[in-house]
């Protein structure tokens, strides 16, 4: 008996539906927690996404910044080359 209140608390804590030693009720392995404890990680995951995307969108600015400086540095350069003659 100690053993199967084991592996039900294991199933209640861990419950992703690929333990194949666990028997349903016919319910898929599915219970009404899990859909919550998804809807909880997909926010997370699409919070995270939209950090990466933020973080993404400066690093562009940076790099079309620099280019810009890199290329009126060398337009400038250019002209004071062109214009000694």
């Amino acid at each position: 008996m100690g053993n199967n209140s084991y592996e039900s608390s294991w199933a209640d804590q861990w419950d992703n539906g690929s333990d194949p030693h666990h028997h349903s009720s016919g319910d898929g392995g599915k219970r009404g927690g899990g859909s919550s404890a998804a809807s909880k990680y997909k926010q997370k995951a699409v919070e995270g996404l939209g950090k990466t995307k933020t973080a993404a969108s400066h690093g562009v600015k940076k790099v079309k910044e620099g280019t810009a400086i890199g290329i009126q540095w060398i337009k400038t350069k250019y002209r004071k080359t062109t214009q000694k003659h």
